[in-house]
Order: structure tokens, then sequence, then C-alpha cells
């Protein structure tokens, strides 16, 4: 089953986000379930203020005990982080072109 996680920054975290971003990136690379993902950008188009990741696990738990070991939410960098159920319809490699 898939997830979307939806990271928000807290305010004025860039510095933090720097700090723990190579931390966080070799989490995702070591991590099997991750599908796609990227930071999400301010209004200038340039700032990292947030991401998303899409998650493929067994369970909402599963996705959700995976977002808690992940370095920036241990670092207390988000806001928030939202867990959703996913259902991938539109380009998804395992279904047939509409």
């Amino acid at each position: 089953m898939h997830f979307v996680v939806h990271y928000t920054d807290k305010p004025n975290s860039l510095a933090l986000r720097m700090a723990t971003r190579p931390a966080h990136l070799e989490y995702v690379k070591n991590s099997s379930c991750v599908c796609m993902g990227g930071p999400l950008l301010a209004a200038d188009g340039e700032t990292m203020a947030g991401g998303v990741l899409v998650l493929e696990t067994d369970t909402i738990e599963q996705a959700q005990a995976w977002v808690q070991d992940d370095p920036y939410v241990k670092a207390g960098l988000f806001e928030s982080a939202i867990v959703r159920a996913w259902r991938w319809s539109v380009g998804n490699p395992s279904l047939p072109k509409a």
C-alpha cells in the first residue's frame, strides 16, 4: 500500500534543515520503502520549506514508524508531518496506460 507523507518545516528552520539534510538523505537512500519524494519550496521557488515522500509499506503504522525515525523528524524540523494512504493511478508503471 502507498502512503504520502507531507512535511511542513517550522518557520526559520533552514539552518536546521541543512545541518540535518545529509543524515535524512542517507536514511532515505537506505530505505527500501521510499518510492519518490523531494522538497517543497517556499514562494521564492528556491528555499526548501517542507517535503513530500511516497512510501510503500504494508500498513499506515509502518509508514508512521518510518516517519518517526526520519532524522528530520528526530531533529524537530517539522511543524507537521502528515501520513495519508494514497492510491497511485496516474503514472503508475504497474497499471496500463489510459
